[in-house]
């Protein structure tokens, strides 16, 4: 009779995805996929894919990252889109440099 022992830590957990549904302000429904929330100059961002990513074009418009801010308001958790290009790009870079950073590590 042979006893076999497990190590828990060795045995590899089932990946699963943080989803969520968004709805803009015209109601259109969203299911994406959040990977990370950042602080960046003050402000809370969350990073998302769309849900469905691997299903999608590269060349479609709504393919990659999607940065949003995050504020409370009344205990809800609120979503807004960053309209400025200069502060789009500078978060953008941040996160570039948080992943690099993290990929150095491994």
């Amino acid at each position: 009779m042979s006893d076999e022992i497990k190590n828990p830590n060795t045995e590899e957990e089932e990946y699963q995805p943080d989803l969520m549904t968004l709805e803009d302000e015209d109601g259109n429904e969203f299911d994406l996929e959040l990977l990370d929330t950042i602080e960046f100059e003050g402000q809370t961002y969350c990073v998302f894919v769309p849900a469905d990513i691997e299903n999608m074009d590269v060349n479609d418009p709504d393919y990659g990252l999607i940065f949003l801010k995050s504020r409370e308001e009344n205990g809800e958790e609120l979503f807004d889109s960053v309209d400025d290009d200069d502060e789009l790009d500078r978060v953008y870079e941040y996160y570039q440099q948080i992943m690099e950073a993290e990929e150095e590590k491994e």
